[in-house]
């Protein structure tokens, strides 16, 4: 599957309190995210940042995309590897380096728990972490390293 796909996404602010951005405290981070044909997210900026620690923020979307580009990329690469996969979950973690104004992701270290079907299946299924890696849109996007730490067993 070859060829340029186009995203578009909608982002409105709905935080006007009724004044602004006439100071920093007196507006809302509120945001909603929207792509055509599908619900509406609502979302804020992070705690730290004046938001609504309830909603998603660009950190926690941006973790998200990665964890979840890698899940389907793996999916695909044990599937090409005659791999059965029959559980997979990840608990993601991300550092992000606040320097005044601005700030960067550092890394972001992926820890995917995957259970195959046969034990004869995990090793295989360990070196599919490197071509799902390999193939994922969104860390080949990004300008910080992405690691991955996966634990494999078979069920």
């Amino acid at each position: 599957m070859t060829g340029e796909h186009t995203y578009r996404v909608s982002a409105t602010w709905t935080g006007d309190r009724g004044t602004g951005t006439s100071g920093y405290r007196d507006y809302d981070r509120s945001v909603t995210v929207e792509v055509a044909g599908k619900p509406a997210l609502p979302v804020s900026a992070d705690r730290p940042f004046r938001g609504d620690g309830a909603k998603w923020n660009p950190e926690d979307l941006l973790i998200a995309a990665l964890a979840e580009c890698h899940l389907l990329s793996y999916l695909y690469a044990c599937v090409q590897a005659g791999v059965v996969v029959t559980a997979y979950e990840d608990q993601a973690v991300g550092t992000v380096v606040v320097e005044g104004n601005g700030g960067a992701f550092r890394e972001v270290v992926l820890h995917p728990r995957v259970v195959v079907a046969e034990a004869a299946m995990v090793d295989a299924a360990v070196s599919a972490h490197a071509d799902a890696h390999e193939w994922c849109f969104i860390a080949n996007s990004v300008n910080f390293p992405v690691h991955v730490d996966p634990v494999v067993v078979a069920a």
